[in-house]
């Protein structure tokens, strides 16, 4: 089979949490994480997406963390920065920090919020492309956009150069079969849960929530999937499934992550409101679906 665009990125990549401590960046414990992932053996950390908190960060907060993830990781492991906005020029301002900071390839979410025609955002990923000559990983999520990025739209922008992945999290197989079917894009599963079905249509990895905590699991199943070992592959897919649908069914992301990690010992601090913490039966809950899982 011709090898994809972004196929470099194919594997586990990590979409880590940002550590708060009294509203401020916890450098320290952003450290932690970094190296963490990288003895794990993480393909590639995603700083400041949707599990990162983008949204409620300063100009100046997001730029920071990226700058710092970066120079942590040292190219021992790539870095992917999430750099979308629902302006076209933040989105701009934001992905020439993470090149100039050394950044290995941009996220990019459909701008959310003011719903554009597909035409929108053809020219909004277009122009991104075409001033920063990063790889850019095409991020749709409709459940938190509003819209979906069509497969033809999608078809499109694989004709740009530098548009090489797409982070495919519509929670359709059919919408990820037709990205590949029609394009050269590396396709990423943006759900935990779909990342196996999504590998079994050809999908190369994940960007996960779940590899904050159980990243040496994620990696075993994307590896045995790549492979073709599927009966390993669905052996952990069914030991994660659990974990995924409840820790992630229980409140908005990053809520249950974070909370997850505090658990475990490896506190990434508070959330910034509007996002809000779990109820004590939560945390029951929560500590009870990582017992079962032999965690704690």
């Amino acid at each position: 089979m011709t090898q994809r665009k972004g196929s470099e990125y194919a594997g586990l990549s990590v979409a880590i949490v940002t550590p708060l401590r009294d509203n401020v960046l916890d450098v320290g414990r952003l450290r932690e994480q970094v190296e963490f992932q990288i003895e794990a053996g993480t393909t590639c950390l995603v700083p400041v997406g949707t599990t990162g908190e983008s949204p409620t960060l300063s100009h100046e907060e997001h730029e920071r963390v990226i700058s710092e993830v970066v120079q942590i990781a040292a190219g021992r492991v790539k870095v992917m920065a999430g750099t979308g906005s629902n302006s076209t020029a933040e989105a701009l301002r934001l992905t020439r920090w993470a090149a100039k900071e050394g950044a290995d390839a941009s996220l990019q979410v459909a701008p959310y919020y003011n719903k554009p025609t597909q035409e929108g955002f053809f020219q909004h990923f277009r122009a991104i492309a075409e001033d920063v000559p990063l790889p850019i990983c095409v991020y749709n999520i409709p459940g938190r956009t509003g819209k979906n990025i069509e497969p033809e739209t999608i078809a499109r922008l694989a004709d740009i150069a530098n548009i090489t992945m797409v982070k495919e999290a519509t929670g359709s197989l059919d919408q990820c079969s037709q990205i590949l079917s029609t394009t050269d894009l590396t396709v990423l599963s943006g759900d935990d849960s779909l990342t196996l079905p999504m590998m079994s249509v050809g999908a190369e990895g994940v960007i996960s929530v779940a590899g904050n905590i159980v990243p040496h699991d994620v990696i075993a199943m994307v590896k045995a999937a790549s492979d073709g070992d599927y009966a390993g592959a669905r052996h952990w897919h069914h030991k994660l499934f659990p974990l995924c649908r409840d820790m992630l069914g229980l409140s908005t992301n990053p809520v249950a992550v974070k909370t997850a990690m505090q658990l475990l010992g490896r506190d990434a601090g508070e959330l910034r409101l509007p996002m809000t913490g779990l109820t004590e039966a939560e945390t029951n809950q929560l500590r009870a679906t990582l017992s079962n899982y032999g965690l704690c």
